[in-house]
């Protein structure tokens, strides 16, 4: 992996874990979430006349990782009602990267190095250890791995579409629109009153969280296109330090030695991938 890719995605995994945190301070976790997905949809649709298409290939697993993304909002929100940033966050971005690693190793034949693996188990074992360090509700704990797989999940068919797409920042434009219609169809369908009255408050989140969800995975679909997916997905998942950083900045949620430490494994694990 490069230098310029390593550090687009460290500045990726920032931002992700920011308009994570835009979620967690909403009141309405379900209505926040669609308006970002929302905003994702403005921000790519806006964005296609400066691109050129995607490949016709790619359009199959782009509508499978609309279904997933889908399920993925739902999950997020779910998680969030229940659970602090600072555990959810990390147990959904946390067991993901080793899924994808061993899926990137049998699908694409990606064979990753002792020291690539070893950043991968490391950033994995971190920010599991991140979760088990403190306290959280049952039910929160089983959404939020639930998420990991269907993060896991949409990961791998991103990879593959954005290699077939040709153009990976066009690919996730277009993702970004197939997955808002359907989630604001529903909410109308469902005559929610946040679906028919945009409030300025919401709006902001929707646009800014929208804005920084599509270039956080563009940047991601980007990288996944010149370096093994497991590797990119390992060091995507350290924007839970960045996440453990807001969550006791931000919301107050109390940090021990113990998810200090879990956050040094991560960091450890980041330098192993650099060196691989």
């Amino acid at each position: 992996m490069s230098l310029v890719v390593f550090l687009a995605v460290l500045a990726a995994a920032a931002v992700h874990a920011g308009w994570n945190a835009l979620v967690k301070a909403s009141p309405d976790k379900a209505t926040a979430t669609r308006f970002v997905a929302a905003g994702a949809g403005v921000v790519g649709a806006l964005a296609l006349p400066f691109l050129d298409p995607p490949a016709v290939a790619a359009l199959p697993w782009l509508a499978l990782s609309a279904a997933l993304q889908i399920g993925y909002y739902a999950l997020l929100a779910a998680a969030y009602r229940t659970v602090d940033l600072t555990v959810a966050y990390p147990l959904m971005r946390g067991l993901a990267p080793m899924l994808v690693a061993i899926a990137g190793a049998a699908l694409f034949g990606e064979a990753l190095g002792l020291a690539a693996w070893t950043g991968v188990a490391a950033i994995s074992a971190g920010v599991v250890g991140l979760v088990f360090a403190g306290r959280a509700r049952r039910v929160g704990l089983l959404f939020a791995a639930a998420n990991a797989v269907v993060i896991a999940a949409y990961t791998i068919v991103d990879a593959h579409a954005a290699r077939l797409s040709g153009a990976p920042v066009a690919y996730a434009a277009w993702e970004a629109i197939a997955t808002a219609l359907p989630l604001v169809a529903w909410a109308w369908l469902r005559r929610e009153a946040t679906a028919r009255r945009i409030e300025p408050r919401a709006l902001a989140v929707g646009l800014v969280g929208g804005a920084a969800t599509t270039a956080s995975y563009a940047v991601a679909l980007w990288a996944m296109t010149r370096a093994p997916v497991g590797v990119v997905a390992a060091l995507r998942e350290t924007s839970i330090v960045f996440a453990l950083a807001l969550g006791r900045g931000v919301f107050g949620e109390t940090i021990g030695r113990a998810r200090l430490a879990a956050a040094a494994v991560v960091v450890a694990g980041v330098a192993a991938l650099k060196l691989a």
